[in-house]
């Protein structure tokens, strides 16, 4: 993009706000991402908690029934 020095003062106003609303692109695209990355830390950090509460209870019961098949036989 090696394009000479605008020489109107028009011109230098157009390619300021060229430039503008490219960083402004970037600017958004950049959010855009890091949403998206943050998302996506939290789905797995929910997703990995969800599978830590089911580990948890699926123990919590063997020991419930354990305790109980204890109490059954004499």
């Amino acid at each position: 993009m090696n394009q000479p020095e605008p020489t109107s003062y028009v011109e230098q106003q157009v390619q300021a706000r060229i430039a503008a609303a490219r960083f402004k692109v970037q600017a958004a695209k950049k959010r855009a991402d890091d949403l998206h990355a943050a998302r996506q830390r939290g789905l797995a950090r929910r997703h990995a908690q969800k599978l830590r509460n089911q580990a948890e209870a699926r123990w919590r019961q063997e020991e419930l029934d354990a305790e109980q098949a204890g109490q059954d036989t004499p």
